[in-house]
């Protein structure tokens, strides 16, 4: 089914402005979980490229069934699970030590911009989940915060009462490596954005945490 180009019988009831094939709807579907920080259910999918919820199951399965190396395929890194009500790309489980080596590698090296921006954003806004980050950032940034959370700089705080999405607050860890006593001791945004008061949680500037403070106060970061 794949290896389909034209239209899909079970997609022929589908309206969009630029979705036509089989193929695209395929597509359509892996971009949106691509980016899912949660496992995304078969109506959120199916509102997302407007479908019916029974054709994005047969579109799931055959995505799945093609990471899985399906009609000899191959084999991808990654798999699509159906987890909690929804589905998700997951990393192989059996390559689980080269994945670990690779996000435990960046332990002694120095944070990125992107880490260091995502790091700001959490620190002021805490508890906070990914999607607000991203929101505020405007880029993905699920890669950035496992990264935070393994070198101990971010943990979990429970999870959001409405969206249910895994809240983050900052360690205790970063505020010795920052020198600070307390998360209220962090530099005040007021005096650099005037006005800040007035402004909505979005709208704040994630540079304030200057990264030279960062890595001054952390030798282990250089």
């Amino acid at each position: 089914m794949s290896g389909t180009t034209g239209m899909n019988p079970a997609l022929e009831a589908a309206s969009s402005d630029h979705l036509v094939t089989h193929n695209d709807y395929l597509a359509a579907v892996e971009a949106v979980l691509l980016v899912a920080e949660e496992p995304v259910t078969p109506a959120e999918l199916a509102a997302a490229v407007n479908l019916a919820e029974h054709q994005v199951l047969a579109l799931l399965d055959e995505l799945r069934a093609e990471a899985d190396g399906a009609d000899g395929g191959r084999e991808r890194g990654f798999e699509l699970r159906e987890v909690a009500g929804g589905w998700r790309y997951y990393s192989r489980v059996r390559y689980a030590e080269e994945v670990s080596a690779f996000v435990l590698a960046g332990q002694t090296t120095r944070l990125s911009s992107a880490a260091l921006e995502t790091l700001a954003v959490i620190a002021y806004r805490q508890p906070v989940s990914r999607s607000q980050v991203a929101a505020i950032r405007g880029v993905n940034v699920d890669g950035v915060v496992r990264t935070l959370v393994a070198r101990g700089l971010l943990d979990t705080a429970g999870a959001d009462p409405v969206t249910g999405a895994t809240l983050y607050t900052t360690t205790a860890e970063l505020l010795e490596r920052l020198g600070l006593d307390s998360i209220s001791d962090l530099p005040k945004l007021s005096p650099h954005l005037p006005g800040v008061e007035d402004l909505d949680a979005e709208d704040l500037d994630a540079e304030d945490l200057d990264a030279e403070d960062l890595d001054a106060e952390d030798p282990a970061l250089d």
